[in-house]
């Protein structure tokens, strides 16, 4: 397994500290209750065995329910841990990071996040719960600090916020894929800008959505080599929710491809459809579906799943990016 030097600087621009972590990240969020609700022991299994392949970076968050997993793991500070929060005061920042420290069984925790940042504004929305973050991280209770975004915008807003002192982010979390699927606020070409100018001003970079929120299954082999093939990409997270998916992209991280097992038994891995609550009900996946599979009902989309064949036309579709293939 390939490893990245996450960096971090102090507001003298001298290294403070040098992590190294797998280019592959272990996205956690499959794991749990808002997709796959999986076992446990199943879960903290799965993370183990990506572990003993060779990946030590794990992405998290306050919302998604995945704590228990990373715990139940054992891995302890063999893991280095990302996560993220919608903290927008230092009370809701501070309830954060103990529950994140409790949960976890930690002491610290590697990468603290604002959770999908939309531009400047929202930053300087959130800058109670990010100084708090920042202050934690001159104690060593937290290492590096940052945001994740699906905007274009957001990207840039943690290059200013940056630019206008000494308390420099460390960490962008971005959505990029090769198809552009979810990027908000422009296109491919306008994000990659964006992160060839935030990789040269020192960011640390793990992108995310590879695969289009799985969209790009079928096609996952070109999607993941596209992805990590840019250069300002340090890091990609990727869901994983069985040990074959690990197993998978571990090799195609090593070698360019998936394993030959990926290849003959990736077809049982379960997929389906998932629509996400902050679901607006706009209609226009439904104008896409060419099954009749998606319909409104309440103000927001429903899938009848008999008719589904997950070709992912409907979540390309869709703007807030609440429909994925799990």
């Amino acid at each position: 397994m390939e490893y990245k030097d996450l960096i971090i600087k102090d507001a003298y621009g001298s290294v403070r500290e040098l992590i190294k972590v797998s280019r592959l990240c272990f996205g956690s969020l499959c794991l749990g209750g808002l997709q796959s609700d999986l076992d446990l022991g199943e879960g903290a299994d799965i993370i183990k065995r990506a572990y003993e392949l060779g990946v030590n970076f794990i992405d998290t968050a306050q919302l998604y329910g995945t704590y228990k997993y990373i715990r139940a793991a054992g891995l302890g500070d063999r893991l280095v841990i990302s996560s993220k929060s919608y903290a927008h005061t230092r009370e809701l920042a501070e309830a954060a990071l103990e529950e994140a420290l409790s949960e976890l069984g930690r002491d610290y925790i590697d990468i603290m996040m604002l959770h999908e940042q939309e531009s400047i504004y929202t930053i300087d929305g959130h800058s109670e719960a990010l100084e708090y973050f920042l202050e934690q991280r001159e104690l060593g209770r937290i290492k590096a600090v940052g945001l994740s975004t699906h905007y274009i915008s957001g990207v840039l807003g943690a290059l200013e916020y940056s630019r206008r002192g000494n308390n420099k982010l460390d960490v962008i979390h971005p959505i990029y894929n090769m198809l552009g699927l979810g990027i908000l606020g422009g296109g491919l070409k306008e994000m990659e800008a964006a992160l060839l100018e935030a990789k040269r001003s020192g960011f640390f970079i793990f992108g995310m959505k590879a695969l289009g929120g799985g969209v790009l299954y079928r096609q996952a082999e070109s999607a993941l080599k596209f992805a990590i093939s840019r250069d300002f990409i340090d890091c990609m997270a990727v869901g994983m929710k069985s040990v074959l998916e690990v197993e998978a992209n571990i090799n195609l991280f090593k070698t360019g491809r998936f394993c030959g097992d990926y290849y003959r038994d990736y077809k049982k891995v379960k997929k389906s459809l998932h629509i996400d609550d902050w679901c607006a009900g706009c209609g226009e996946c439904v104008k896409k579906c060419g099954q009749s599979a998606l319909k409104i009902s309440n103000g927001q989309v429903v899938c009848e799943y008999e008719n589904c064949v997950l070709c992912g036309y409907c979540a390309a579709a869709c703007v807030d990016f609440a429909i994925k293939i799990v």
